[in-house]
């Protein structure tokens, strides 16, 4: 009997033997808007095996705008962001939080977003869980690091962490709290994930020394974690860049899928300190393979990572995203190559479990 795709990905979550590799395709708003064929093959040949959650929030009076669209949006923080291409999303030129002495004042979670009647809410989620196969995800994402850097600027940002005076902590703990009450509610869903991320890495290194974000972040998402898995929820988290250091930390926490950018890190060391402990959920690289103009790029970048991360066990997922750049052959080529790497190593099992039972 086959499996449903929230059987699919649970399985791969699991290490259990999942029948597909599961799959999941990231669209910015410019991908609909520039590869309209190519996102339709792929909804149609290679559907996401994913459904976030959602309908629930309330509106915000701060929010408006649309953050892909040329000029300026706000956010339900605040934040005003400006944007010179359309599908992509706006950055911060005027942060908000410019005196940290203020920060009571220009920090104000958006807590009028959460839902007002809770048990109405659950159980719209509840209703949308149930009417599906797909895995669900909560749809919310808190982002510590990340909306820290919205309210006070990047560089700012970097600053505060290297020399952190009064109310950087306390900055950090407002946004926490913010995220702690959203998914307070997620959890007691029958959603089936939570997601969180932050940015942090550079090309080629951590943005902090390790041993900073071990004391300041990581206490941050092992909350997350612990939550969630106290209501039997997976954890899903994303971080850009070179986070190769703090990989065993993120496998410590209990991440349970990891989205990161394998392609500037040492595959090989990744795999040593997480494969079968973490699932790596993507990515191919949007860089260098993903605007390749010939579908081989592709297809050699999927060999890479099965290579060093695939097991039919499970604990790889086909992720990528189409965003400026990308080209749809060289796209469509990733799904088909990754379902030729599980069709042969099917086989190679179905094999080796016939000469064993001889």
């Amino acid at each position: 009997m086959g499996f449903t795709a929230r059987e699919n990905v649970l399985a791969s979550l699991n290490f259990e033997g999942p029948q597909w590799i599961p799959r999941e395709t990231w669209m910015l708003p410019w991908a609909h808007q520039n590869l309209k064929d190519t996102t339709e093959e792929i909804r149609e040949r290679y559907p996401d095996d994913f459904l976030w959650t959602g309908g629930v929030y309330q509106n915000s009076p701060r929010k408006n705008g649309d953050p892909y669209s040329i000029g300026s949006s706000t956010d339900e923080w605040g934040c005003v962001f400006t944007n010179i291409h359309k599908g992509i999303h706006g950055e911060i030129k005027d942060p908000i939080l410019k005196d940290l002495n203020q920060w009571q004042e220009a920090v104000r979670p958006p807590y009028e977003l959460l839902p007002a009647d809770e048990v109405s809410a659950r159980d719209i989620i509840n209703r949308k869980c149930h009417e599906t196969d797909l895995f669900t995800r909560a749809s919310c994402n808190p982002r510590p690091w990340e909306r820290y850097q919205f309210l006070r600027g990047s560089e700012e940002a970097m600053m505060d962490l290297m020399e952190p005076e009064d109310g950087v902590m306390d900055v950090i703990h407002a946004i926490h709290e913010f995220h702690l009450k959203e998914l307070e509610f997620w959890v007691t869903t029958d959603v089936d994930s939570i997601s969180f991320m932050d940015d942090w890495g550079s090309q080629t290194s951590l943005l902090i020394s390790p041993t900073l974000w071990r004391e300041l972040f990581k206490p941050l998402y092992q909350d997350y974690c612990d939550l969630a898995h106290s209501h039997g929820k997976k954890v899903f988290m994303h971080s850009d860049g070179f986070i190769q250091d703090i990989y065993p930390d993120l496998v410590e926490i209990g991440v349970d899928a990891l989205n990161s950018q394998l392609f500037v890190m040492d595959m090989e060391k990744l795999a040593s300190m997480a494969k079968g402990k973490l699932t790596f959920w993507g990515e191919i690289d949007r860089q260098h393979v993903l605007s390749a103009k010939d579908p081989q790029v592709g297809r050699d970048a999927v060999r890479k990572v099965s290579q060093h991360l695939y097991d039919p066990k499970g604990g790889v997922m086909a992720q990528y995203e189409l965003s400026p750049g990308s080209h749809g052959a060289t796209a469509l080529a990733i799904h088909d190559e990754w379902g030729s790497v599980h069709s042969e190593n099917s086989h190679s099992d179905e094999n080796e479990n016939a000469v064993s039972h001889a």
